[in-house]
């Protein structure tokens, strides 16, 4: 029988004993290096932004107050943008921010941060733009691959189809009938003075038996027409002068706000809308009025085009969700579905978006958009427009530009008397019936841009 070597049998088990203690000690200092070396997520950085808006706007009294120079602003937090985290150099990021004055004005503002998961610290925050205008840009180092700013001289308040402040103009809306067989009814929409367009009706042309009538619900003022076969062919033309305000959050003296919460024939509420919404709010973190507001607009952009194809045109809630497409009726009636679903009052508005780029002409047609409340106010905006530019989806949430001007607000209206098809979906172009049956009539709008001292 062969003997052990006891020597030879206590090396082994010193090296085996060694290799244990070496596998361990790798083990533990590749566990540490994966420590040193895990990387910041975009839920670091924007956990880091949540919580410095959080306390600051707790120290603020419900504000996040920013200072600069001799601007003093409070501000409400709308969105934090992780889809522009950007890489400044090692644990060093920066990310934007959406927080709104009382007023509307949104400004989009740069959040520095520096620091590791779970310890992100914000160390700076630049106004980057204000209602869209950049006052300043961002520029790649192609070899660094970081980024670094870039003033912006004289940010243009020229934005894309939008007129601040005022405008003034007179506008046009021509009808023309088509051949009346019998009897025949019209319902007109007709365009009035509130606090951010003042209408002057210059002249109305217009035949057969005419008469102002209200409709009450949403306060709205219809020319009501009856017709005779004599009047086949003819033509309505009425025209407005008007001066038209730039449209911010504003408060309002409706205190039945109830009414903006329930669901109409194309505008339902619950069901899927709830689902939606509810997803859209949790996925953004959202848990105000207004960032949920904010939420639901993104979502709507983020996910429809604006396509002129299908049923568009109807305002069908339904066919927007299925079909994530449409007009701006599509648009608008979606996110009043998913607003109204969410608890959020919203309403309804169709006008006409006079063009800036030229002073007079024809007017493609009707435009619409929509008003969410929170914070004590209604807030303006148009979805389809914010979808269509960009550069332009800031501006549009919480304003309307003054180059336009409003018919009629609400939806399923029911004037008196009704039409015998039931309530008007919503009133941009007349409704017109003969004999009962529904009729069809061309209606054309033009403007010219008018001097306001003339």
């Amino acid at each position: 029988m062969h003997k052990s070597n006891p020597l030879l049998i206590g090396t082994l088990l010193l090296l085996f004993f060694a290799c244990q203690d070496n596998q361990e000690k790798s083990a533990s200092q590749i566990h540490d290096t994966s420590q040193e070396k895990k990387k910041v997520t975009i839920k670091d950085v924007e956990q880091g932004i949540r919580a410095n808006i959080a306390a600051k706007t707790k120290n603020g009294g419900g504000y996040f107050n920013f200072t600069k120079d001799t601007l003093n602003l409070s501000l409400k937090l709308v969105r934090v943008h992780t889809e522009y985290l950007s890489v400044l150099g090692t644990n060093k990021f920066f990310a934007c921010v959406d927080l709104a004055t009382e007023n509307g004005d949104v400004y989009d503002m740069d959040f520095f941060l520096d620091g590791d998961p779970g310890a992100m610290q914000v160390t700076r925050t630049d106004l980057h733009k204000l209602n869209g205008k950049p006052y300043y840009t961002w520029k790649k180092d192609k070899v660094k691959k970081t980024w670094f700013t870039v003033p912006v001289e004289d940010a243009s308040n020229d934005l894309l189809g939008v007129i601040e402040g005022k405008d003034h103009f007179t506008f046009t809306y021509e009808v023309q009938l088509p051949e009346i067989s019998g009897s025949a009814k019209m319902w007109v929409p007709v365009a009035k003075s509130d606090p951010f367009q003042n209408i002057e009706i210059i002249s109305l042309q217009a035949p057969g038996q005419q008469e102002m009538i209200q409709e009450k619900e949403n306060g709205n003022t219809i020319l009501y027409l009856q017709l005779l076969p004599e009047h086949s062919n003819q033509k309505l033309t009425m025209s407005y002068r008007v001066e038209r305000l730039e449209k911010a959050p504003y408060p309002e003296d409706d205190s039945d706000l109830s009414k903006y919460l329930i669901g109409t024939s194309l505008m339902p509420v619950g069901d899927r809308f709830s689902t939606i919404a509810n997803q859209a709010i949790r996925e953004k973190q959202a848990n105000s009025p207004l960032t949920k507001a904010r939420a639901l607009y993104d979502y709507i952009i983020d996910n429809m085009r604006y396509a002129k194809e299908g049923i568009y045109g109807t305002g069908d809630a339904n066919y927007a969700c299925d079909s994530k497409s449409g007009n701006c009726t599509e648009f608008h009636s979606f996110f009043i579905s998913l607003s109204r679903s969410a608890g959020i009052p919203a309403r309804f508005a169709v006008g006409a978006a006079i063009p800036s780029e030229r002073n007079d002409g024809e007017v493609n047609g009707y435009h619409c958009w929509a008003e969410f409340y929170a914070e004590g106010k209604w807030w303006p905006v148009d979805i389809s427009e914010g979808n269509k530019y960009t550069p332009l989806a800031t501006y549009y949430f919480g304003h309307h530009p003054a180059n336009r001007i409003e018919f009629s607000q609400g939806r399923d209206l029911a004037p008196d008397p009704t039409p015998v098809s039931g309530p008007i979906n919503f009133l941009a172009y007349p409704v017109l019936e003969i004999e009962g049956e529904p009729g069809y009539v061309e209606t054309t709008f033009s403007f010219i841009r008018t001097n306001p001292d003339s």
